[in-house]
C-alpha cells in the first residue's frame, strides 16, 4: 500500500493523517484531499481519557495542546433531570474506592446500602457512592491535578479527558502531520473512478481535472460518505429506534466564570443540553428528537438556558444513528461519521475515530487478498459500537420521566437483549459483565445504573466474611482520604493558570 489517500479533512481526517504520518513506512505517500467548500461539524469538544493515548502517541504535549486550543480537564459528566426532575448524578472518568481481589469494591458499598436501607445502620456510615470517587469529590469542588504516585495512592485513581476547540486540534493535527510529509490538496472530489472486476477504487478526479489515484481509500467524508455509501453502497444499520434524538443545536456563548472540570448534561423535554467550559467560551447544545419537537421550538428552549452572551449564531445538524455494516470495504475504511455515529452522548464520536484508526495501523493491509483482515477490522468496529449502543441507550431507558411523550416513548422502548441482560444482571445481583477491552468499565456502569436509579437487590454474599465493624471502619477511613485527597488539589483553574492558560500563538 503506497499510495494512500484520504478524502475529507476535519478532525477525523487529520487524526488520520498524522497517525499514519507516524507509523507509515517511508515509501508510502499520504494525500489528504479536502475542499474549502465544505464545511466541518466542528463541535466535538470534550473527549474521554482514550484520547491521551492518542496524543503520546504522536508525541504531543497535553499542557502544549491544551493552550492552543483553549482547552480545560474533564473529570467527567454531571447528568441532571435524567433519572427524574430535580435529581443529578455523576459519571466520573476515576475508580470508585479500591477492588478486593475477590470482589470488586461496590459490593463493600453495596453491603453497607443494604444495611441502610433495612434501618440497620446510620445512613452517615455509608454515604453516596460518589463519595469514595476522587474525580466526583474533586470535580463538584472545582478542584484538578494529575494523577501521580503509586499504585495504592488514592490520587492514582483519578482518571482525566478534555474539553478543547475541535477546529483547533484539527489545525495543530494537520501542521503535526504536513510537516511528517503528508500532502493536501485543496479541491471538490466530482468523480470516483472503480475497477469493474474487483470493485476496488482505483482514483478521484477533482473539479479542477487533476486525478488522484491511490492503493488504499479512508472516507472521512462526513455523513455523506462519498466513498464508502455513494460509490460502494455499503449499508447503514439503522438504530434510530433505541436512539430517537436525530437533530442538534449548537451554540457558543461568553460566560465570565472559571471553567468547572466537568462537562453538564442536562435532560429536557424531548432530549438533552449540553455545556462545555473550555477557557475562552463555553459550548452550549441541544440534542432532539424531530419527531418529537420542531426546530424552532427547541431553538427557543436552548436560548431560554443559556446565561452567557452568545458568541455565535445557531448551528443547525442533523444525524442518524447507527453504523455501516461493513465499514472496510474494498479497499475503503470509513472512519468517523462516515462509518457511523452514536449521539454525542459521553463524548464518544472521536473515540471512534481513534479506534478506527488503531485498528486499521495494526491490521495494516499489505498486498493481495486482505479478506480476513477486513473481517476482522468489521467485527471488531461493530463489537464497539454495539458496546456503546448499550451505554448510552442506558441513560433513557432507566428512567422515572414521563412527563413529555419523548420520555415515554424512550421509557417503554424495547432494548437490545445485550444491554437487558445487563440490567437485569445488575438489578439481581451487583454483578457487572463488560468486555475486557470494552471502552466503557464496569465503574461507567456502575456510576449510570445506579444514577439512573437502578439499585441491585442483593449482593455478593462473600462480602459477609468481612466482620462488619471491621467494614464500616475501612470504608470511612477511605471516604475520608478522598475528601482529604480532593481538598488539598488546587483549583482547576489555578492548574490551568499555572500549566496551560491559552496561547493563541498559531492563530
Amino acid at each position: 500500500m503506497k499510495r494512500v489517500v484520504i478524502v475529507g479533512g476535519g478532525t477525523s481526517g487529520w487524526m488520520c493523517a498524522a497517525a499514519l504520518a507516524r507509523t507509515a513506512q517511508p515509501e508510502t505517500q499520504v494525500t489528504l484531499l479536502e475542499s474549502d467548500q465544505i464545511g466541518t461539524i466542528g463541535v466535538g469538544e470534550a473527549t474521554i481519557p482514550l484520547l491521551a493515548e492518542f496524543n503520546a502517541f504522536l508525541g504531543i504535549d497535553e499542557h502544549d495542546m491544551l493552550k492552543e486550543c483553549a482547552g480545560t480537564f474533564k473529570l467527567g459528566i454531571e447528568f441532571i433531570d435524567w433519572y427524574r426532575k430535580g435529581h443529578a448524578y455523576f459519571h466520573p472518568f476515576g475508580f470508585f474506592g479500591k477492588d478486593t481481589p475477590e470482589f470488586p469494591f461496590h459490593q463493600l458499598w453495596l453491603k453497607l446500602n443494604s444495611l441502610v436501607r433495612n434501618g440497620e445502620l446510620p445512613e452517615e456510615l455509608c454515604g453516596s457512592i460518589c463519595e469514595y470517587n476522587l474525580c466526583t469529590v474533586a470535580a463538584k469542588s472545582g478542584r484538578f491535578s494529575q494523577a501521580q504516585g503509586g499504585a495504592n495512592t488514592i490520587l492514582s485513581t483519578m482518571r482525566h479527558a478534555w474539553h478543547f476547540d475541535s477546529g483547533a486540534y484539527g489545525k495543530l493535527l494537520r501542521r503535526y502531520a504536513e510537516q511528517r510529509d503528508v500532502q493536501r490538496i485543496e479541491g471538490k472530489i466530482v468523480d470516483v473512478s472503480v475497477e469493474p472486476k474487483s470493485g476496488d477504487i482505483t482514483s478521484v478526479r477533482l473539479e479542477n481535472g487533476l486525478v488522484v489515484a491511490g492503493d488504499l481509500f479512508i472516507d472521512c467524508s462526513g455523513f455523506r460518505g462519498l466513498l464508502i455509501n455513494e460509490h460502494l453502497q455499503s449499508e447503514f444499520n439503522d438504530w434510530t429506534h433505541y436512539l430517537p434524538c436525530d437533530r442538534a443545536i449548537a451554540i457558543q456563548t461568553y460566560e465570565n466564570i472559571h471553567a468547572p472540570p466537568y462537562t453538564r448534561a442536562y435532560a429536557k423535554e424531548a432530549g438533552w443540553r449540553w455545556q462545555i467550559p473550555l477557557q475562552s467560551r463555553f459550548g452550549n447544545g441541544y440534542v432532539y428528537s424531530g419527531q418529537f419537537q420542531e426546530q424552532q421550538e427547541a431553538l427557543t428552549s436552548l436560548l431560554s438556558d443559556l446565561h452567557g452572551e452568545p458568541v455565535t449564531g445557531p448551528n443547525f445538524l442533523r444525524f442518524r444513528t447507527g453504523h455501516r455494516r461493513t465499514f472496510w470495504k474494498n479497499n475503503c475504511i470509513a472512519i468517523g461519521l462516515a462509518g457511523g455515529f452514536i449521539e454525542p452522548l459521553e463524548s464518544t464520536s472521536i473515540h471512534l475515530v481513534q479506534t478506527g484508526i488503531q485498528l486499521l495501523i495494526s491490521l495494516w493491509p499489505a498486498s493481495g487478498s486482505n479478506d480476513e483482515l477486513r473481517w476482522r477490522y468489521n467485527k471488531m468496529m461493530t463489537d464497539e459500537y454495539e458496546d456503546i449502543r448499550d451505554f448510552i441507550i442506558l441513560h433513557y431507558k432507566a428512567t422515572l420521566r414521563g412527563d413529555t411523550a419523548f420520555w415515554r416513548f424512550v421509557r417503554d422502548m424495547s432494548v437490545p437483549d445485550s444491554l437487558s441482560e445487563k440490567m437485569e444482571q445488575f438489578a439481581r445481583n451487583g454483578n457487572i459483565a463488560t468486555r475486557p477491552d470494552a471502552l466503557f468499565t464496569s465503574h461507567s456502569w456502575l456510576a449510570v445504573m445506579l444514577g439512573q436509579g437502578i439499585v441491585p437487590m442483593h449482593y455478593d454474599s462473600r462480602v459477609d466474611r468481612i466482620p462488619g465493624d471491621m467494614l464500616i471502619k475501612n470504608m470511612h477511613g477511605l471516604r475520608e482520604a478522598v475528601k482529604r485527597t480532593a481538598a488539598s488539589l488546587p483549583s482547576h483553574q489555578q492548574y490551568i493558570n499555572k500549566h496551560c492558560a491559552f496561547s493563541n500563538t498559531h492563530g
